[in-house]
């Protein structure tokens, strides 16, 4: 699909170096950098009740990140494994054992002296931010301070690139001494979202001249570690060496083993190994050892971000210890059976599952959350203290919904048992029940529902903070496309088998659940919709698109099939081209709320999405705007987005991406396939994007049989991740 660029925020086929799909983290540009800064939370009496809740989710994740990093030191030794490596992999391999064992310090070894690791402190529960009405910027000061930004502005000029760049670039560079750090090294202008290694090379040439070349060491590393985050983009925790250094190459880096060295010298990124076998768990009755005397199994060597790999082997230790341990036994096993036997079909398989064991997989469409929510209810009914989390707010208003049609009778010291929250308010102590006295969230049994859209540090957060003995239940249906961030959880688990796993055998209904169905194992069938349930509207060009899409949503929608405008949702493959996001939204809004634009482009009443940080999509209208900033309704509560974080954090949201909808279901969906998406296109996006029709599908289609072909032949880009091959050896396979 040709769009136009925009890092981290397509749902296109991103054909980078990587070579793998961007499923883009659904913010716009400019949010990342602000978002990713690791600012620090406000603490005590008044401040807490000022805290955002973006920046009690950033102290959570800060605070989990210094946890994790303590448990990696904990963890030193060198790795057996390695024999079947030659050439330029093997002598990288040498290199990071000597450094790991001790036998050479790194500067002998690489030339560069190891950072220091910084001190971890003590997890600290984040404050509790205020649930009613709350900003979406941190109460206290943020980012650099002012004269920092124009130091770096007056450094961005002297190089030729935009002086907007400078709040970005000096958050990226850690505030105070951003603008000598990045004269002496401009190649770290590449941390800033967006810039790209063609001008970051521009820019070094402008501050450094002759000194300038490709054979640059801080070049190198900067480049490689450019190529990791946008390989983390794409959804992978690490890369394989021989990709990496291949990719260096074709970006014009002399020496590419060097350069992944010098990264690892400087503490840029990590190596690992990973024994080449099936992936999956050992069969029942084989041994876990290297074969013959003297012989070592090949290897893999992988290369990855620090911050991801960790994330990894936390989520790991976490999942093994839930899965090693013997789950809290509140209630006999007579009368866990009692409520099972009471329970209809492969509900009562996934109570008898949860009975015994702390990890439990739950897989199946729409229709299957009934069997979640029953659990649920079993668990209370039990006296456990039961909650449901799903990653984002509109995954948890859907399951809330499903819970109050048929409530059950929660414990009466736990009034709020039955409710539904997100991932994050669970975290971050602004939903759900809070922590106990060891900072472990205060519960029995977690059901995370949509969970395909964890990714490796959500996961890693849920699975730390989870105490010994509770039980975790991760449901989801997993033909849906993979979490915005890297890794793919819910996925590799289910390959792993390393707990039970309970498949619903409870279809969705109708023509959608039909459609939908089919498309989930490859068939795109013709279906009978007699009450209209899906329509196909072929159209020749982007324009047509656009107009047959306005007109659906204004006109023909609620004239047919009686679905009010505010209640259809239009989905499109990305943000750019002639009818992505931004198109559409503008001749929605000219349509349904047009309006001058007062504030950013914006109006009372406009649908908007709001991403306080990167994955996270908040849906809402707009109330009102002043000198604050502009106030959306999002969820329920009042969100005021300041000013200045307006443009990179608001869009439009009558059209969304597939990723932006992910969670969500509305009574009428428009599906928009014009002429240049046809390489966006792919089994998963299809299943998600008609998936989100609750009662009608309008499928506005322009691309001829590139639509049949991706259901039949396009299944999902694989991502290169490590949580497999890191439980199998700490759990034993799963019948």
């Amino acid at each position: 699909m040709s769009t136009e660029p925009e890092p981290a925020t397509e749902d296109t086929a991103h054909a980078v170096d990587t070579g793998s799909e961007t499923p883009g983290t659904a913010e716009p540009a400019g949010a990342a950098s602000d978002a990713r800064s690791d600012e620090p939370a406000g603490d005590g009496g008044e401040a807490a009740a000022q805290v955002s809740e973006v920046e009690a989710e950033l102290a959570a994740q800060r605070i989990e990140r210094e946890r994790i990093e303590r448990r990696k030191a904990e963890k030193q030794g060198p790795i057996d494994a390695g024999g079947k490596l030659s050439g330029s992999a093997a002598d990288l391999l040498a290199a990071v054992r000597a450094v790991e064992s001790g036998e050479k310090p790194a500067a002998t070894v690489f030339g560069a002296p190891e950072p220091a690791r910084r001190p971890a402190p003590e997890p600290v529960r984040p404050p509790r931010p205020a649930p009613a009405e709350h900003s979406a910027a941190p109460a206290g000061p943020v980012g650099p301070a002012p004269e920092t930004v124009q130091s770096v502005r007056r450094v961005l000029a002297e190089g030729g690139a935009p002086e907007g760049l400078a709040p970005q670039t000096a958050a990226a560079l850690l505030g105070e001494g951003a603008q000598d750090a990045l004269r002496a090294d401009p190649w770290l202008l590449l941390r800033v979202a967006g810039v790209r290694p063609e001008q970051a090379d521009g820019f070094a040439r402008a501050l450094l001249g002759a000194e300038c070349g490709p054979d640059d060491e801080r070049r190198g590393r900067a480049v490689t570690v450019w190529l990791l985050e946008q390989a983390a983009l794409a959804g992978h925790t690490a890369l394989e060496l021989p990709r990496l250094t291949a990719t260096l190459a074709q970006r014009g880096v002399p020496d590419p083993d060097a350069a992944v060295q010098s990264t690892l010298a400087e503490g840029e990124a990590l190596a690992f190994q990973d024994a080449l076998e099936e992936t999956g768990a050992r069969r029942e009755g084989e041994q876990d050892e290297e074969g013959e005397e003297g012989e070592e199994r090949p290897v893999r060597v992988l290369i990855g971000l620090e911050r991801y790999a960790l994330a990894e082997e936390s989520l790991a230790d976490g999942l093994a210890r839930l899965v090693n341990s013997a789950p809290k036994q509140d209630g006999s096993a007579a009368d866990w059976e009692q409520a099972a036997a009471s329970a209809q079909g492969s509900a009562a398989e996934l109570i008898r599952a949860v009975a015994g064991h702390g990890l439990v997989l739950h897989t199946g469409g729409e229709a299957s959350l009934a069997e979640p929510a029953a659990l649920l209810r079993t668990a209370h009914a039990l006296g456990l203290r039961a909650w449901a989390a799903a990653p984002g707010p509109l995954g948890r208003d859907r399951f809330a919904a499903l819970l109050g049609a048929a409530p059950a009778e929660p414990p009466s010291s736990e009034p709020e048992a039955s409710a539904a929250v997100t991932v994050t308010g669970l975290l971050t102590g602004a939903e759900g029940p809070g922590r106990d006295a060891d900072g472990a969230l205060d519960l029995d049994l977690l059901v995370v529902v949509d969970a395909p859209q964890l990714d490796v540090e959500a996961g890693a957060l849920l699975a730390e903070s989870l105490p010994d003995g509770a039980r975790l239940v991760l449901a989801g249906d997993p033909a849906v496309l993979w979490s915005v961030g890297p890794g793919r959880v819910f996925a590799d688990l289910l390959a792993a088998r390393v707990c039970p796993q309970v498949a619903s055998r409870r279809p969705d209904p109708g023509p959608l659940g039909e459609l939908v169905s089919g498309i989930g194992i490859g068939e795109l069938g013709q279906v009978e919709a007699p009450g209209k349930e899906v329509v196909i509207v072929p159209v020749r060009d982007a324009g047509e698109a656009v107009h047959r899409t306005v007109q659906l949503v204004a006109d023909s929608v609620p004239r047919a099939i009686g679905v009010p405008a505010e209640e259809t949702q239009v989905i499109t493959p990305g943000h750019g081209g002639a009818a992505g996001t931004r198109v559409l939204n503008a001749a929605l809004k000219e349509r349904l709320n047009p309006g001058p634009g007062r504030f950013g482009g914006f109006d009372p009443g406009d649908r908007v999405v709001h991403t306080p940080v990167p994955g996270r999509v908040l849906p809402g209208r707009v109330v009102t705007a002043d000198a604050e900033g502009l106030h959306l309704s999002c969820a329920g509560e009042t969100v005021i987005v300041p000013r200045d974080r307006v443009e990179g954090s608001v869009r439009h949201g009558w059209a969304l991406t597939a990723h932006q909808a992910l969670g969500g279901r509305w009574p009428a969906a428009v599906v928009v396939l014009p002429g240049d998406a046809v390489q966006a296109l792919s089994r998963p996006w299809i299943y998600t994007a008609f998936g989100r029709a609750a009662r009608h599908l309008s499928v506005v289609h322009g691309v001829e049989q590139a639509l049949p072909r991706a259901v039949a032949d396009i299944p999902a880009k694989p991502r290169t991740t490590r949580l497999p091959r890191l439980l199998t050896p700490q759990v034993p396979t799963a019948d």
